[in-house]
């Protein structure tokens, strides 16, 4: 399988970065939510957060390359059978995900950094804060926050309802071209 994405078909490096952001937005996604009604004696407490703040980072640098990588890219020409409609669908639909996904790590970034505090990466690098110390920052990107990821988690189940719509009804090659078949 090539690298590059061509005319019909999505390239290895399209493929990997679209079930890494899958599997990093779910886990995430899962994590959060867990980790929101941890008690300060819980011994997860402090350790959930900075793997949920370091996975968030990581992905916020692999949207940019995957962002780059899509501008260099040709996208593959939808299948012949799909409707109108469907295509107009789809890139709403993943011109809205990226958004979300770009609001929701911004968003946490300014919750992680409203004290002015540096987030760490697994102990491998700092990410410092741009605000500084910002009260009441915290509440508002933490709304944000909250909303946006639900937002990208109906929105992914939507895609996916779609990608299974076109592989068991309309028995089209859509999900097999992400699959890389």
């Amino acid at each position: 399988m090539q690298i590059r994405n061509t005319s019909n078909s999505y390239g290895s490096m399209a493929i990997v970065i679209h079930w890494l952001v899958a599997l990093a937005v779910f886990g995430l996604f899962g994590l959060g939510y867990w980790m929101v009604d941890l008690t300060y004696y819980h011994d997860w407490y402090n350790k959930a957060p900075d793997i949920h703040r370091s996975i968030g980072m990581l992905l916020l640098a692999v949207m940019v390359f995957r962002v780059v990588w899509k501008w260099l890219n040709a996208s593959p020409s939808a299948p012949s059978g799909h409707k109108r409609w469907e295509v107009r669908s789809a890139q709403a639909a993943h011109t809205l995900l990226y958004l979300l996904l770009f609001v929701a790590m911004a968003s946490g970034y300014l919750i992680s950094t409203a004290d002015g505090s540096s987030i760490s990466v697994f102990g491998w690098f700092e990410v410092p804060s741009l605000t500084g110390q910002t009260k009441k920052m915290e509440e508002p990107a933490g709304t944000v926050h909250y909303w946006a990821t639900w937002a990208i988690i109906v929105l992914s189940a939507i895609h996916a309802a779609g990608a299974l719509k076109h592989h068991f009804i309309d028995r089209d090659n859509t999900l097999r071209r992400m699959l890389g078949k």
